[in-house]
């Protein structure tokens, strides 16, 4: 899973990281948002979801210690990092930041 996680995150593309878990109930509020940012992004965002309960360790290597957490990657770097709930429009603030 690393090399393949590491492959999508460096891209020229951002790449927003959502580490949910399907117990999380704020996880659960973050998944229509983060689909209204994608829909509103397009091309310009990708985003990926990594279940932290089947990702542990890489969880770990980002050292994600509450869910949801929101991490956002350009050309492999991290540029921005959140964890709770993010309403759309402050989602979309900091990926045009990094377009």
């Amino acid at each position: 899973m690393k090399d393949s996680f590491n492959n999508i995150i460096n891209s020229e593309t951002p790449v927003l990281v959502d580490f949910h878990a399907d117990w999380c109930g704020p996880c659960k509020m973050l998944a229509p948002i983060l689909k209204q940012v994608k829909d509103e992004m397009g091309n310009a965002l990708k985003i990926v979801k990594i279940d932290v309960d089947k990702n542990q360790s890489l969880a770990s290597t980002y050292q994600v210690r509450g869910v949801p957490t929101m991490l956002l990657f350009k050309n492999g770097k991290q540029v921005w990092r959140q964890s709770g709930v993010l309403q759309k429009n402050d989602i979309l603030h900091v990926v045009k930041q990094h377009i």
